[in-house]
């Protein structure tokens, strides 16, 4: 029999076990990191072979959750040892091990999340969580419990996070626009655009820039540290 072999030396093959679906279809837009935005729910759907409502027995007892997830969109694509992290202007090269670049040697994500619930659908069980930051249909291949009493970490540093941690822009959303949002989605977009889904190093006051937001296109501009919402726009395909 062949002798099996040592486990430091195997490539470990990756499945999704569920899916995420919410209303962020693309990465541009998206929350920067998990719990930025609070009010963003999300719903966590398990792939045929993960159904067995078994899998998930005692996580009810869990407020939050861990979620091992797949940067899908840049598989297969080139990383670099170096990163230019958005927040830092684009130009400052940072170690893509000391940020959360979505180019990296294995493209996986680390994701905290609060558990909002558990719905029985006729496909099986799905789980409601809050505060993600994971683009829609992105796979999910490990779900963790959050232990409080380990996973805190008291007085941890936050390295060059520490200069950008704080920074949010004002919203100006004019009321008839937000109208045209359904209201248990008008805090979500709110808190992403407060995040300013721009490239850090765009500062172009009449620039328009855009993102697709459930079955919305929302436009806006920014000035300084103001976020002016322009346009929303109802898109003619929806998948939400």
């Amino acid at each position: 029999m062949k002798e099996r072999e040592k486990s430091s030396d195997l490539d470990l093959t990756l499945k999704a076990v569920a899916r995420i679906r919410n209303d962020f279809p693309t990465k541009f837009g998206l929350p920067r990191q998990s719990g930025l935005s609070a009010s963003l729910i999300s719903k966590i759907v398990f792939e045929p072979d993960y159904k067995n409502p078994d899998l998930l027995r005692g996580i009810e007892g869990y407020s939050h959750l861990w979620l091992i997830w797949g940067f899908s969109e840049v598989y297969g694509e080139k990383w670099s040892p170096t990163v230019r992290p958005p927040r830092l202007g684009g130009n400052t090269r940072m170690g893509v091990f000391a940020t959360r670049a979505p180019y990296r040697p294995n493209p996986l994500g680390l994701t905290c999340v609060k558990l909002e619930g558990i719905e029985k659908t006729a496909d099986g069980l799905v789980l409601i969580v809050s505060g993600a930051d994971i683009m829609d249909k992105s796979p999910i291949y490990d779900i963790k419990p959050y232990l409080p009493y380990v996973d805190v970490c008291e007085n941890a540093s936050d390295g060059f996070t520490a200069q950008t941690k704080d920074y949010f822009l004002k919203v100006d959303f004019p009321s008839e626009l937000l109208a045209l949002i359904p209201e248990d989605k008008q805090d979500a977009l709110t808190e992403a655009l407060a995040g300013d889904p721009r490239p850090a190093y765009h500062s172009d006051p009449e620039r328009i820039y855009g993102f697709e937001y459930s079955c919305f296109d929302v436009r806006f501009t920014v000035n300084g540290d103001t976020l002016h919402v322009c346009e929303i726009n109802t898109r003619k395909k929806c998948d939400n």
